[in-house]
Order: C-alpha cells, then sequence, then structure tokens
C-alpha cells in the first residue's frame, strides 16, 4: 500500500470511528476568555488547561484575548457560538461579566474572581445559579481571622474599613468574628477626608486592623496613608494581597494563580459530564500562601509565630 493510499484508509477509519459512535465528535470544545496576558492570567489558565486535559485528552482550546474596553464586535461573539463549546472558561471579573452577559445559553466556569456575589456574577457561593460557577480568589473570613489571632493571640477587636462597594462583606464577617469570640469593628468610608478620623478611632479602640480588597478604598495614595497611619498608631494592619504587605502590611494570605485554574478546570469537567453548573458550588483557594513584612514586624514589635515563619511564602525586608 503506496503513502497515498495509506492517507485514505487511515481518513476512511476515523470517518468510521464517528459514524459508530452516533457521528458524535470525539473531543471536547472548551473556549477560554480573558482580557490580558499578564503573568498570573497564563498559570491560570495553564492549571484549567491541565486539569481539563487529565480527563479529556482530545479536548479542544479556543482562546479569546477580549479587547480591553470589553465592547466585542458582534462577529467575534458570534464565532464563539459557532464553535458550540461544551463550556466558557473565563478568567477574571470583567471576562466572566461579557461572558455571563452574552452566552445565557452556554455553560460558563469562571476563574480568578474576586467576591462573585457580591459583583453579581453568582446568587450565592453554595448555589450560584444560571449556567454559572467557578472558582473565586475568595480566602475564607474565619480562616483570615484565624491567622491573625495566631500572630496576635490577645485579639478581641478587631477593625476594618469598607466602603459601599465592600458593605456586602460586612454583616457576613461579624457573624463569624463573633463566633470565634471576637468583635469587628466596621467604620464605612465615603470619601478619602473620612480616613483620618476612622483610623483614630479605630486605632483607640481595636488591636488590629483587617482589610478588604476594596477599589473604591485602596487606590495607591489611601492605600499609603492606611498602612503609614495604622503604623504609627501600634495598629497590625493584615493586607488582602502580598502587594499590600509589600508596602507595609504586617502579613497578609495569597493565592496560587495555577491552583485557582487547575479548580476551574476540575469544574469545567463536571460541567462536560452533564452536572448543572448553577448547582456546582463556587470554591475558594485550596493553596493559601502566607506573606509578611519583617521590617513592619521589627517596627511594631510583633514577633511572627516560628511555625508560620517556617512556612512564609514571601519575606519582605
Amino acid at each position: 500500500m503506496n503513502h497515498s493510499a495509506q492517507k485514505i484508509f487511515r481518513l476512511a477509519l476515523a470517518v468510521l470511528l464517528v459514524a459508530s459512535c452516533g457521528g458524535t465528535a470525539l473531543s471536547q470544545t472548551v473556549v477560554i476568555l480573558s482580557t490580558d496576558s499578564l503573568t498570573a492570567t497564563k498559570r491560570t489558565i495553564s492549571g484549567a488547561r491541565s486539569a481539563i486535559k487529565e480527563k479529556y485528552e482530545s479536548a479542544v482550546f479556543r482562546s479569546v484575548q477580549l479587547a480591553a474596553d470589553l465592547t466585542q464586535p458582534a462577529a467575534e461573539l458570534e464565532s464563539i457560538r459557532a464553535l458550540k463549546p461544551d463550556v466558557i472558561l473565563t478568567v477574571g471579573s470583567s471576562a466572566t461579566q461579557v461572558a455571563r452577559d452574552n452566552f445565557a445559553n452556554i455553560p460558563i466556569v469562571f476563574s480568578a474572581v474576586k467576591y462573585p456575589v457580591i459583583s453579581g456574577l453568582a446568587e450565592s457561593t453554595s448555589r450560584p445559579g444560571g449556567n454559572i460557577t467557578g472558582a473565586s480568589l475568595d480566602i475564607p473570613v474565619d480562616i483570615q481571622f484565624r491567622y491573625f489571632r495566631q500572630i496576635i493571640p490577645g485579639l478581641k477587636r478587631v477593625g476594618v474599613l469598607y466602603t459601599v462597594n465592600t458593605a456586602k462583606l460586612i454583616a457576613p464577617a461579624r457573624v463569624i468574628a463573633a463566633t470565634m469570640g471576637m468583635e469587628l469593628i466596621a467604620i464605612e468610608i465615603l470619601g478619602p477626608r473620612d480616613l483620618p478620623r476612622a483610623l483614630d478611632s479605630l486605632g483607640s479602640c481595636t488591636q488590629g486592623l483587617w482589610s478588604v480588597a476594596d477599589p473604591n478604598l485602596f487606590d495607591p495614595q489611601s492605600t499609603k496613608f492606611i498602612l503609614l497611619n495604622s503604623l504609627r498608631k501600634g495598629l497590625p494592619c493584615m493586607g488582602f494581597s502580598r502587594h499590600v504587605v509589600e508596602s507595609g502590611a504586617l502579613f497578609a494570605l495569597d493565592f496560587d494563580y495555577k491552583a485557582i485554574g487547575r479548580q476551574a478546570g476540575l469544574i469545567a469537567t463536571m460541567v462536560i459530564d452533564g452536572a448543572d453548573p448553577g448547582r456546582i458550588p463556587v470554591t475558594s483557594p485550596d493553596i493559601i500562601w502566607f506573606h509578611y513584612n519583617e521590617k513592619t514586624a521589627k517596627h511594631a514589635r510583633i514577633e511572627i509565630p516560628a511555625e508560620l515563619v517556617a512556612i512564609a511564602k514571601e519575606v519582605y525586608r
């Protein structure tokens, strides 16, 4: 049999295999939507792809990087629909919002999303509803408070600043604090002028400052002001990311983006298998990194427990 005949034979065999399966495709199609090509995004996608590939070796991935202004041409959105993907996997809140607004009939699994319930992407973490679920970046509040108490053993009253953007986080966090024998003192910030008085108040009645990822509050200037004044008042500050620790917060818990992507990928395989995404609980990070600022700790005369020093992912000096 010559080379041409072999190619024809292999093609015919492939057609017969498809026909024997009732004409169904032998691969799964996953569309990946993102809005940038940052390292965190690449790691998230890598984790998701590897998890899906472990179960579906023949899975086909189509990556689409959305325009910066998030206004997608109708033709591009239609081309995604034409692929008839088994699932759309999104990276970040912006890409997830575009998917939710335009693909109501295609299962969506998000990854690397902060506060999906507050942002309206999910009805709840236990039952997200509709055609969507995914892997969030939200480290459970009880875990955050547990680390805080491990560093400040006598912690009884914790302060937090918030804006309308994160107001919905406060009541549940207050309940969690109470179950742990602590009181959460929360002050709403309406504008930059509120910060000095709020920090004075918290400095006089709390033993630590817990922070939430609030873009309305933590712009570069306000972040610097909060960290500098909390340090002056001897108020240990728990940041919401390693970047805040690098800027001067005492410590923070962070996540591994590849692990977040892997969680999303595992959820995607469940959806491909036929599970209803709206009934699959949203996950929280299963790998948590500890970061602390050694200079801040020394200035505040706080000794980071040896067991935490031993596992610290990054130490800022």
